[in-house]
This record gives structure tokens, C-alpha cells and sequence, in this order.
């Protein structure tokens, strides 16, 4: 279990880039996130963002055991989550198709708010403990971000 729970809180490596492992999880989430949606559907999404945040506890919490730290920067399975959820809001009711413009503000988005945590984020990160802590974070900012990319994404196609 060990191993497993080591290959997906990292998402299989992709958490020991450098630099900024949680860019290139944010990134590898949203190159999967396309082919999802416009070849699964959008409920797959949605699946998904379920499946791997209940995962992504379980793996989070055994990779800090592992590790004996809190939200090592390695574990980017909460990126995945957080990815996910800034797109759903627009895919279900802007009913976005392909547009790399949405994918690449909303990772930008994202990320944004991932790196500076805004209060009540921040304290979420170091309130909670374990597996919960380390997902609820990403998952939070995961809701600014997503009213940012909506605001960008609708502004930018007036321009």
C-alpha cells in the first residue's frame, strides 16, 4: 500500500519535477482534463473530481506518514482535484467546447490561487491535518479561481 499510495499522491512522478511540482501537476490535470470532457463528457469530470479527491485523501495521508510532513510540495493529487473543479462551474453552465483559451486561464487561474492562498485557504492548509488538509486547500482555492476564470474567460471574448 505503501507504493500505491506514493504513486498517486504524486500522480506516478510527475510531483518530483522540478521546478514547482505543483505547476506541473496543475498542468498534466489540465492536459488530462480536454480529452475528458470532449471525448467522456463532462460527467466524467465530475467523476473523476469525486474520485480523486476521496483517493487523493487517503493517498495524501499515507504519503505524509511516509514522509513525516504535512502537504509535502510531492504530492500534487490535491493540483489534479483542484485543476478539475475550477473548470466544472463554466462547462456546465457557459457549455464551453473547445477552447484552449478556457484550459490555459484556467490553470493560470488555478494556480494563482494555489501559490498565494488567500485567507481562508492558508488557514485551512495548517488548521486541518493530514489527508483532508492537504486536498481541502486546493480545493477551496479551486472556488476564486474559478470565478476568475469565468470573469477572464467572458471579458476576453469581448475584447
Amino acid at each position: 500500500m505503501p507504493l500505491l499510495a506514493r504513486a498517486i499522491a504524486t500522480l506516478f512522478g510527475i510531483g518530483f519535477l522540478k521546478p514547482g511540482p505543483g505547476t506541473w501537476g496543475s498542468l498534466a490535470a489540465a492536459l488530462l482534463a480536454f480529452p475528458i470532457v470532449e471525448y467522456l463528457g463532462i460527467w466524467w469530470l465530475v467523476a473523476g473530481t469525486l474520485l480523486v479527491s476521496t483517493i487523493g485523501i487517503w493517498a495524501a495521508e499515507g504519503y505524509e506518514r511516509l514522509s513525516g510532513r504535512h502537504d509535502p510540495k510531492e504530492v500534487v493529487i490535491d493540483e489534479v482535484a483542484g485543476q478539475w473543479l475550477t473548470y466544472l462551474p463554466m462547462l456546465f453552465f457557459a457549455n464551453i467546447s473547445f477552447d484552449w483559451r478556457f484550459y490555459a486561464l484556467g490553470f493560470a487561474c488555478f494556480r494563482l490561487f494555489d501559490i498565494l492562498k488567500p485567507w481562508p485557504i492558508r488557514t485551512v492548509d495548517q488548521q486541518l491535518p493530514g489527508g483532508v488538509g492537504t486536498m481541502a486547500d486546493d480545493l477551496l482555492a479551486a472556488i476564486p479561481a474559478a470565478f476568475l476564470l469565468w470573469g477572464l474567460y467572458w471579458g476576453a471574448t469581448f475584447i
